[in-house]
């Protein structure tokens, strides 16, 4: 039995493991960086809580496995969901310009405005671009992001709090 509360246990299941769990995890995603955030990820939470790991219930082997899949195709829906909330902003804005009856000027200016306005919450940390992205673009709540994420509602509240503070500097407005 392994215990990961034991340093050398712990260092010994990642050496054997990671690569396995990078695999996997990069099936998912499709992409070398982000399967590995997954797996750092992974790891982080089991030295943080070695209990989470029941070996009445299975294999370390096949608990990391389950795990990278799992979280990859978590950070995958979450990806799909905002690139998804992107493209009804993109759509809403063609729409907006396209009915509205604003002259010729005011159209490119605010085209310009939401050009901008993309190109700031693009530079957001991941996680504060996607929580704004779910709330603003996919109209979800903080409770839905914070369960669709699997962390607490204040996080999900501060994640969108912090986004919006930094695309209010970025834009250059008071905030």
């Amino acid at each position: 039995m392994q215990n990961l509360a034991d340093r050398t246990q712990f260092e010994s299941a990642y050496r054997e493991l990671s690569p396995l769990a990078l695999r996997a995890a990069e099936s998912v995603l499709g992409d070398r960086g982000a399967a590995e955030d997954v797996v750092q990820e992974l790891f982080l939470a089991l030295w943080r809580k070695p209990r989470s790991f029941d070996p009445a219930r299975g294999t370390l082997r096949a608990y990391v496995l389950m795990l990278a899949r799992s979280r990859a195709l978590d950070r995958w829906r979450s990806r799909a969901a905002g690139e998804s909330a992107r493209a009804r902003l993109a759509g809403e804005v063609r729409l907006r310009a396209r009915d509205s009856e604003e002259p010729a000027e005011q159209t490119a200016l605010g085209r310009e405005s939401r050009r901008r306005l993309l190109s700031v919450v693009d530079t957001l940390p991941p996680e504060q671009r996607e929580a704004v992205l779910l709330a603003f673009g996919g109209g979800l709540t903080a409770r839905e992001i914070a369960v669709g994420r699997g962390v607490p509602v204040g996080t999900a509240k501060s994640r969108v709090r912090l986004g919006l503070a930094r695309v209010r500097e970025g834009l250059g407005e008071a905030a």
